[in-house]
C-alpha cells in the first residue's frame, strides 16, 4: 500500500510538473545534438550550424609559449551527440588538436563522440608502395580509434578502401552530389568527362553514367611525388567540352598537364571539378597558365580566391544533411552518387 501511494504522489509530482514519470524517463534518453568546431575549421562550421539552425558550440584553445595546445569545451557536453569538425591537412597540428577534443568530449561524459573530416589528410598513403615506409591513413584511423572517437563523416577519401580501417561506422560522403547537378546545368552542348589518371577511373564513370556522357583517360608515370614524367592520353576529346574530375588537387601539375594535353588534342573547353582544394606551391600560378577555363572546389579546405578561375561551391548544408540524419538514426545513402 505504501508503494502504491510513493508512485501515485510521483505521479501526481510529474503531472503537476507537465510531465509524467514515463516521458521523463525518457526524457532522460533524449541526447541533445551539439557542434563544435577546431580552430582550423570554424568558417565551415558555422555555416553548416547555420544551416542546422543551432548555434555553434562554445570552446577555447589556449596555447603555450611553447607552441603546446589545450582545447577545452567551455559548455556541458554531459550525454550529448557532440559533432567536431575538423579538417586534417598537415601541419599535424590540425589532427592533434582534433584527437584532444575527441579525448576531452569522452572525459566530459559525451553520449557519442563524431568526428567531421571534411578533408582527410593522409589519405594518399593508403598502401606500402615501396619498402619501408609507414600506412598513414591506417595510423590515422586507429589514432582516432585510441582518442575515442564512434563514428567518422568524410568527405571523398582519396581511396574507398581507407573506410575499411576504422572500428567504428565511416559516412563517406561524396562531392558529386553537389557537381553532377551543378555540371548539368552550365549549359554546356557535348561533355566528356575526365580521369587525370587510371586510379580516378571509378569516380569518372559514376559522373559519365550520371550525366550520359562519354568518359576518357589521361595515363599518366611519375618521376616521384608530386611530379609527372609524361602523360597519354585514351579516348578522342575533339570539339568536345571535357569536364575534369578528381578528389583534390595539390600542386596542380597532374591536372594542368591533362588540360594542356586535351586542349592540344582538340577540346573545344576544359574544366576541372575537384572535391578537396588543396594547393600547394606553384599551384595557382599553373592553374592561371593552363588551358583550364575554371577549376572548382568544394570549402572543404578554406578557401583560397587568388585567381579568377578557381570557385568553389559550399558542402555545408551536404554536411548539415548527414549530421541530421546520422543523429536521427536514418538512412544517408539516398543523399550522395556513388
Amino acid at each position: 500500500m505504501e508503494k502504491k501511494m510513493i508512485s501515485a504522489e510521483a505521479g501526481e509530482l510529474g503531472n503537476e510538473s507537465g510531465k509524467s514519470t514515463k516521458s521523463a524517463i525518457m526524457g532522460e534518453k533524449n541526447h541533445s545534438l551539439k557542434i563544435f568546431s577546431c580552430r582550423y575549421t570554424s568558417y565551415l562550421t558555422e555555416k553548416i550550424c547555420e544551416s542546422l539552425e543551432l548555434d555553434m558550440g562554445k570552446s577555447s584553445c589556449p596555447v603555450f609559449a611553447d607552441g603546446e595546445f589545450e582545447p577545452c569545451y567551455e559548455e556541458t557536453i554531459r550525454g550529448s551527440h557532440v559533432y567536431i569538425v575538423q579538417s586534417t591537412p598537415p601541419p599535424a597540428d590540425n589532427l592533434m588538436e582534433l584527437l584532444l577534443m575527441i579525448d576531452a568530449a569522452k572525459r566530459a561524459s559525451a553520449y557519442k563522440v563524431i568526428a567531421v573530416i571534411p578533408y582527410f589528410g593522409f589519405a594518399r598513403q593508403d598502401r606500402k608502395d615501396k619498402p619501408r615506409v609507414s600506412i598513414g591513413a591506417k595510423l590515422m584511423a586507429d589514432l582516432l580509434s585510441a582518442a575515442g572517437v564512434d563514428r567518422v563523416i568524410t568527405l571523398d577519401l582519396h581511396a574507398d578502401q581507407i573506410q575499411g580501417f576504422f572500428n567504428v561506422p565511416v559516412d563517406h560522403l561524396y562531392a558529386s552530389a553537389l557537381f553532377i547537378p551543378f555540371i548539368s546545368q552550365m549549359g554546356l552542348s557535348d561533355i566528356t568527362i575526365a580521369s587525370p589518371d587510371v586510379g580516378g577511373t571509378k569516380r569518372a564513370n559514376t559522373y559519365a553514367r550520371m550525366l550520359e556522357s562519354d568518359m576518357v583517360i589521361c595515363h599518366k608515370s611519375r618521376a616521384k611525388a608530386n611530379v609527372v614524367e609524361n602523360m597519354t592520353l585514351i579516348g578522342d576529346v575533339s570539339g568536345k567540352d571535357v569536364i575534369i574530375v578528381d578528389d583534390m588537387i595539390d600542386t596542380a601539375g597532374t591536372i594542368t598537364k591533362a588540360a594542356n594535353l586535351m586542349k592540344e588534342k582538340g577540346a573545344k573547353s576544359v574544366r576541372a571539378f575537384a572535391a578537396h582544394g588543396v594547393l600547394s606551391g606553384p599551384a595557382i600560378e599553373r592553374i592561371n597558365n593552363s588551358a583550364l577555363e575554371e577549376v572548382y572546389f568544394t570549402n572543404s579546405l578554406p578557401p583560397k580566391n587568388s585567381s579568377p578561375k578557381i570557385k568553389y561551391i559550399s558542402v555545408a548544408d551536404a554536411i548539415a544533411e548527414a549530421i541530421s540524419r546520422v543523429y536521427k538514426n536514418q538512412s544517408i545513402s539516398s543523399l550522395y552518387y556513388r
